[in-house]
């Protein structure tokens, strides 16, 4: 395991306080911009090689505070795959489907099939994280025994992290390859971020008032950051902590835990194909060469 990588995983003992944000003076943003071409060139052959294996699938899972840089990564990331065999999904508010089901629902359905990547821009942790800073959002759930905020057991967050732990467990016994970043940014640098939104026109799109509502709730976020972190990175499914604060580095550190992490199965290669074919290569090279 590299020195980031080794550096970078969540333990059960995970505190947020003890990661930094900015590494910028270890990594040279230059250097990590650099790297970073080289590092999709070597995941896009590898896309492709799994692609056509066809035995296992990816699930990035991208998690942080809202200007974290969720959605660039993903563009510089994943600019060189093949469009065919990598699948972004990004979760919002359930829709009113969406909520006549189990909550892990939405993301079950939308796990990338064999031989694909699948990424999660805000994923099925945005259930023990804005509902737990937000717990009303849970009667929208219509559970039973929970007709308002008081009636939550105590027992509720830590179940649903249960429950989360084997809903990934059964995805990498069937040797899905699930990654957890999360994005760990500053809240002096999510401010220069927001400001950035409002003065340069280009990006007030992005910008909602409800980003400083949620930004109010900084304090309260990180704690339930930190109880989820501590209890779902496990052997199978691990968190990485990312710093943030600086995007050209972050892109390098995902890139560079995800190329190393997909190196390790030697089993993923080109399929051979048939013997019987095999032996019918030359009949078949004629017979296209001697067409009419």
């Amino acid at each position: 395991m590299n020195k980031y990588a080794k550096k970078l995983r969540a333990s059960k003992n995970f505190r947020h306080k003890e990661f930094a944000t900015d590494i910028a003076t270890e990594i040279d943003p230059a250097f990590a911009t650099d790297e970073l071409k080289k590092i999709r060139k070597k995941l896009a052959k590898l896309q492709d090689m799994m692609y056509a294996h066809n035995r296992y699938n990816v699930l990035i899972c991208l998690q942080g505070m809202d200007t974290a840089g969720k959605d660039s990564l993903i563009r510089e990331l994943f600019k060189d795959f093949n469009a065919r065999g990598v699948e972004v999904k990004s979760f919002k508010t359930p829709t009113s489907l969406e909520l006549q089901h189990d909550y892990l629902w939405r993301h079950a359905i939308n796990l990338p099939a064999k031989g694909k990547f699948g990424v999660f821009n805000r994923t099925h942790y945005e259930n023990v994280l804005v509902t737990r800073v937000h717990p009303n959002y849970l009667l929208n759930e219509h559970i039973p025994g929970i007709e308002d905020v008081a009636s939550i057991p105590k027992s509720f967050w830590k179940d649903r992290y249960q429950q989360i732990n084997a809903f990934e467990k059964l995805q990498t016994d069937n040797k899905m390859i699930i990654l957890k970043f999360y994005l760990h940014l500053s809240k002096d640098e999510q401010k220069r971020r927001l400001l950035r939104r409002i003065e340069k026109g280009q990006h007030n799109w992005k910008f909602s008032p409800a980003d400083l509502s949620e930004r109010k709730l900084w304090d309260t976020y990180m704690d339930c950051y930190e109880d989820t972190i501590q209890h779902t990175s496990k052997p199978n499914a691990p968190w990485y902590i990312i710093p943030a604060d600086n995007k050209a580095v972050a892109r390098y550190l995902v890139a560079n835990i995800l190329l190393e992490t997909l190196s390790k199965f030697k089993d993923i290669s080109y399929p051979v194909l048939d013997d019987e074919i095999q032996e019918q290569l030359n009949h078949y090279r004629k017979e296209l060469q001697n067409e009419s």
